[in-house]
């Protein structure tokens, strides 16, 4: 029988063995060739091993052997967790086509689907619940794989993947526990000790990368944990919990996969139009970025908490006004943080602001004013390129020169 306490002691032991286990990763690592060399739109100026995410895998599977139920839903997670792990290695060491890629995620998320860990039964606001039948398989693989490349792709600066996982495999485990989901809670909260383990060597700067390894990993069981934990179950709010509490890197995958089909490129292509690549285009550190989104992820992992814990209205529909009011607040404070970093990142761009920078810009250079049509086509190029003026890290000012 899982108990709640077994959540608490497998993040510890989760953490601990992956913070012991990453420098034998380190070096497997260099002895295979599994080494990032910096590129063009890399982060990183040294080449680092990039294949630590054998360690957190060791340690979810010790911990998971230690603390999970041995039932045929644990067997299957953790062989799953194997496969995906073994499919982001081959691809750390010999970069697989994007086609391969896929289908060993989707062949890794087949196994705890057939094995029960699924959704059957959608309950959605307003609505009520409905039996997916058949769907559910297909459905399921589908939501772990999205989930697994939306990890994946965040995993561009040192730390992020790790942080934003650590912050909501935590909040899926309390979710989960206070669902009486408590396998899922040790699930969700191994994971996020895996991820924490790491961290200890993946911040910035840092010594190793987890690789595709590490977040398909990673991803693959923040993903199976929230079906365990919340989708499982008949709450109205199961399909939001874990939206909201990933709700970070699904923007970010959203933005750039829009992106991407804007301008006809394949989704699967590499570019430089992600959070963490916009932030060093404006002049960010590579930790200042990190404090930016993990606060974002952070508030809104609060709000998933909130969502689940504060009894702002009852079963009749009435609400409560105090706690209606505390509900409010941290809805505002999770909205206030998006609008606040899309507003960093330029993303809602508006003519008449970037004209007027620029005017600032040319003033105080000395220069022309400019003209609106060359505003225009700067703009333009900003969107096409993701490269965007740079900004002084000690004053916050941009440069002069225009939109360039």
């Amino acid at each position: 029988m899982v108990e709640t306490t077994d959540a608490l002691f497998a993040f510890v032991v989760a953490a601990v063995l992956a913070w012991l286990l990453v420098p034998t990763a380190e070096r497997i690592a260099r002895r295979v060739g599994a080494i990032d060399e910096p590129r063009d739109r890399s982060l990183h100026d040294t080449p680092t091993p990039k294949l630590s995410g054998l360690a957190i895998l060791v340690a979810v599977e010790v911990a998971g052997l230690i603390f999970l139920p041995w039932d045929g839903e644990t067997r299957a997670i953790l062989g799953g967790a194997a496969l995906i792990a073994l499919v982001g290695a081959i691809d750390d060491i010999f970069e697989l086509p994007a086609l391969p890629k896929l289908i060993g995620q989707a062949g890794a998320a087949v196994i705890p689907v057939l094995a029960g860990v699924r959704v059957d039964v959608l309950t959605l606001p307003f609505v009520g619940g409905f039996e997916l039948g058949w769907v559910a398989y297909p459905a399921t693989v589908l939501g772990i794989v999205a989930v697994v490349n939306v990890i994946n792709l965040i995993d561009g600066v040192d730390g992020l993947a790790a942080g934003v996982c650590v912050i909501s495999g935590l909040a899926l485990a309390v979710i989960a526990l206070s669902l009486d989901r408590n396998a899922a809670g040790v699930l969700a909260a191994l994971t996020a000790g895996g991820a924490l383990g790491f961290l200890r060597h993946g911040f910035p700067p840092a010594s190793s990368f987890m690789g595709d390894t590490g977040s398909n990993l990673l991803g693959y069981l923040l993903a199976t944990a929230s079906v365990q934990g919340s989708l499982k179950t008949n709450a109205v709010v199961a399909l939001l919990l874990p939206l909201v509490v990933l709700a970070v890197p699904i923007l970010d995958t959203g933005f750039v996969v829009a992106k991407r089909l804007k301008y006809r490129q394949p989704i699967y292509q590499a570019d430089r139009w992600h959070f963490h690549h916009r932030m060093a285009n404006i002049g960010f550190s590579q930790r200042r970025t990190l404090a930016y989104l993990y606060g974002w992820t952070a508030a809104m992992a609060a709000l998933a908490l909130a969502l689940r814990f504060i009894p702002y209205s009852d079963d009749a529909g009435n609400f409560d006004f105090v706690w209606l009011t505390v509900m409010l607040t941290f809805l505002f404070a999770a909205i206030a943080a998006s609008i606040y970093v899309v507003g960093v990142l330029e993303i809602l761009k508006l003519r008449r602001f970037r004209l007027w920078q620029v005017r600032r810009a040319q003033s105080a250079a000395g220069g022309p004013e400019p003209a609106p049509e060359e505003v225009d086509r700067g703009v333009q190029r900003e969107l096409e390129t993701g490269s965007f003026p740079a900004v002084d890290p000690e004053t916050g000012e941009f440069e002069a020169g225009g939109a360039t």
